[in-house]
């Protein structure tokens, strides 16, 4: 994908063709694998709460979110137009499966059947979060059949509805359609400034918190009516939003002025390689004078080598002088060859 490369995205990408095709492959893939039905028959969608997660977080996400301010091109109006199409498809099919899940649950042992919808929940999460773990697990589908295996019992069977359960299967439905509506919408101000990988982890993690009450139901723990998942996915969202995402550049560009020297009083960099090394006490060299050469003849009237070393050099006989008494070490140029 040209933003982001979302697993489930990138692999529906690859089976349809155009951006809309796509958004409507993904946001119609719970009612299609057997994700949303699964979730209605273990009472999921029994509160306001998880009416809101399911809509969100099933039918919306982290895919829908990508497909749009990824793929999706034209102005915002053609984009709320396609949105809408879809969501005309998707809310009666979703309306249709929750009728039907009270005839679905006289035939199942539903205790056993909850525990493979809380598994396709982490699946999908896992799948989101990482595309190399979600090719070593089994897709959604094969979990709900091995669930609906699992737990087949027709000793209850009846034909029957609920209108409860058609009014949150649509709530659901058309809360996910108006996520993807508002995305679209927004669209031109989310581009550049949203983090979809992070959105779309924080997602994952938010797939999972819907789905450990799910699995933890029979050690009654974390059996809350708080809504967990769509704090964490506010949270999520919080974090993958940069309103100065475009100010990066400008952060660059100070940092690069920080490498240089500092300015003097007169708004110039000061360079102290390039300065002029006169200034310095009249000194032309800039710095105190070094020692003279060991070869270089002394200044005063001393001779150059010392008395212990003039013994040395006459064989322990002491200095000894000329006829006319002159000494051969005094600082003379013709007796001083190697000045």
């Amino acid at each position: 994908m040209s933003t982001s490369r979302h697993p489930v995205a990138l692999r529906l990408e690859q089976q349809v063709g155009s951006a809309t095709k796509l958004l409507a492959t993904v946001m119609a893939l719970p009612l299609i694998d057997g994700i949303f039905p699964a979730l209605v028959v273990a009472g999921v969608l029994g509160s306001a709460t998880g009416v809101v997660e399911t809509g969100i977080l099933i039918f919306g996400g982290s895919a829908t979110a990508a497909v749009i301010l990824a793929e999706m091109d034209g102005s915002r109006r053609q984009m709320a137009t396609s949105v809408l199409l879809i969501g005309a498809v998707i809310v009666p099919v979703a309306a249709v499966e929750a009728a039907l899940a009270p005839t679905l649950q006289g035939l199942l042992n539903l205790p056993v059947f909850e525990r493979f919808a809380g598994l396709v929940i982490l699946t999908v999460a896992a799948k989101t979060a990482s595309s190399e773990i979600g090719e070593y697990l089994p897709s959604p589908g094969v979990i709900i059949g091995l669930g609906l295996v699992a737990s087949f019992d027709p000793s209850g069977f009846a034909v029957e509805t609920s209108t409860e359960y058609v009014v949150n299967g649509t709530a659901a439905a058309a809360v996910g359609v108006a996520f993807a509506l508002s995305i679209a919408l927004l669209s031109p101000h989310l581009r550049g400034r949203v983090d979809i990988d992070r959105f779309r982890f924080g997602s994952a993690v938010a797939l999972g918190v819907l789905a450990l009450p799910i699995l933890l139901g029979p050690f009654d723990l974390m059996q809350t009516e708080a809504p967990v998942a769509l704090a964490v996915l506010a949270v999520t969202a919080l974090f993958a939003y940069d309103p100065d995402s475009g100010g990066v550049a400008g952060a660059a560009g100070d940092a690069d002025d920080g490498d240089r020297g500092p300015a003097n009083d007169s708004g110039e960099e000061s360079d102290s390689d390039d300065a002029d090394p006169t200034d310095s006490d009249g000194d032309p060299g800039g710095e105190p004078p070094s020692e003279p050469p060991l070869d270089a003849p002394p200044k005063g009237p001393s001779p150059v080598v010392d008395d212990d070393v003039a013994v040395l050099a006459n064989d322990g006989s002491g200095r000894e002088t000329d006829d006319d008494g002159s000494d051969p070490f005094t600082d003379d140029d013709s007796r001083a060859p190697w000045l």
